[in-house]
């Protein structure tokens, strides 16, 4: 760590840095940062830098207000788009209290606090998101919505396209950061964009996500267009979700391979996929954590509604892909509930704590789904015993407040923050009167 110190303070000067942003992210998952000069990176390191923590969403309360943040010097990068004038740099940040303990409500101690469980049973978990998006022609929209800035499909080529200049512009920015891309290309939706990161472990997987939705956000503006990772922002279009292929290393062996196994998955993959069924009800108002989430769940588009595993199966919640012969390393599960939107420290923390948990009280994996999920009535699906995901925010809610998985993972002050949060937003939403319900009852009642 101090060999990596040293590299920082040095580009620092040999680069010319102006600033460094040092960033942080409140329950939510809102990104939040704080601009430094480098004369003050040396002290950071030492001390922490201190702030209200009250006035997070979330991070503290009033009465333990003072926090420090530390930043970590192995999330060092230069922001390309700052350019030449104003050279900038950002780092992540563990929160901590004035005494050095870790900040119960910092979200990236919640995912390094599960990462260590997994750690005591020898496990590393690996993680590669699909992230997708909308590019919209601004942020104002009318009575018939949102408006896209093309009218492309699923893998369309649109030359001199503006989503095709987005995508490489991104492409380039997230390399020149250290984020590696694996795919991009058009998503379903007109305007929608989808960009595969490539594998990492699950705290810098988080990380990524959360200077990519940046890098988006930078390149929208940029290019005089507006991106959003709203789950479901045109109604009658896909919504946007963020697939994640998940899997657990022993060292440098798989944990869910077994050569001969049925689709090559180890007792450990099957019994990780029994978890996360188990407690998907419980985990969706973190994986989901708003009001119109529901709205992409329960809108179709392959979007998964019901708590299913299957192979290479498209309508279920966890999708087990292809085997590739001879790729025993790439053996993974892939978790579609997900959306865009969520914050990735504690979806991820959730999700491995359901898996690990199916793997240490041996959980039973249920028969798999062959069939298209959605394509069943609803006896077919009781019959099979394909239970709903939550139907609404209210309906998560209702899940999550009787969860010991999740107050136990996230820990008391975030278990308790999410519930407000997310309890406030929903007497919101209930409390409105809708253009649905003037267009269909105002004249007529």
């Amino acid at each position: 760590m101090d060999k990596q110190r040293d590299f920082v303070l040095r580009t620092i000067e040999e680069r010319g840095i102006k600033f460094i942003r040092l960033w942080f992210t409140d329950v939510v998952g809102t990104l939040k940062s704080v601009a430094i000069a480098p004369a003050e990176v040396e002290g950071a390191f030492a001390e922490g830098l201190g702030f209200d923590g009250s006035a997070i969403e979330g991070l503290t309360r009033s009465f333990e207000a003072d926090v420090l943040a530390h930043p970590d010097p192995t999330t060092f990068q230069i922001l390309p788009w700052r350019g030449e004038i104003d050279p900038t740099a950002r780092m992540f940040c563990d929160i901590t209290t004035p005494d050095g303990q870790p900040a119960v409500a910092d979200p990236r101690n919640v995912l390094k606090r599960t990462l260590a469980k997994a750690a005591e049973r020898g496990f590393t978990f690996y993680t590669h998101p699909e992230i997708e998006f909308y590019l919209l022609k601004s942020s104002k929209f009318g009575k018939n919505g949102p408006v896209p800035v093309d009218s492309a499909g699923y893998f369309d080529n649109v030359p001199g396209g503006t989503a095709h200049d987005f995508r490489r512009r991104s492409v380039r920015m997230l390399e020149d950061l250290g984020i590696s891309v694996e795919f991009s290309h058009h998503e379903a939706g007109p305007g929608q964009n989808e960009i595969d990161l490539r594998y990492a472990d699950a705290l810098t997987t988080a990380d990524n996500i959360m200077t990519f939705r940046t890098v988006i956000k930078e390149v929208a503006i940029e290019q005089g267009v507006y991106a959003t990772f709203m789950p479901k922002p045109l109604s009658d279009q896909p919504g946007s979700g963020m697939h994640t292929h998940l899997s657990l290393f022993e060292g440098d062996t798989n944990a869910f391979y077994e050569a001969g196994a049925q689709y090559q998955l180890s007792t450990t993959g099957r019994q990780f996929i029994a978890g996360l069924l188990r407690h998907a009800p419980e985990i969706t108002a973190v994986t989901n954590q708003f009001v119109n989430s529901y709205k992409r769940l329960w809108g179709g588009d392959e979007a998964p509604s019901f708590v299913c595993w299957g192979h290479n199966n498209r309508s279920a919640l966890i999708r087990v892909p292809l085997y590739k012969p001879n790729k025993g390393q790439s053996s993974r599960i892939e978790y579609r509930a997900i959306d865009s939107a969520a914050n990735p420290y504690l979806a991820y923390s959730l999700m491995l704590a359901a898996g690990l948990k199916g793997i240490e009280e041996g959980y039973e994996l249920p028969p798999e789904a062959e069939d298209n999920v959605w394509g069943l009535s609803d006896t077919e699906r009781r019959a099979l015993g394909y239970h709903q995901l939550p139907a609404s925010l209210d309906h998560a809610i209702q899940y999550m407040e009787e969860s010991e998985l999740v107050a136990e993972t996230l820990g008391e002050h975030v278990f308790n923050y999410v519930l407000l949060n997310k309890r406030q937003e929903w007497r919101e939403y209930r409390s409105q009167v809708t253009p649905f319900e003037l267009n269909k009852n105002l004249e007529m009642l």
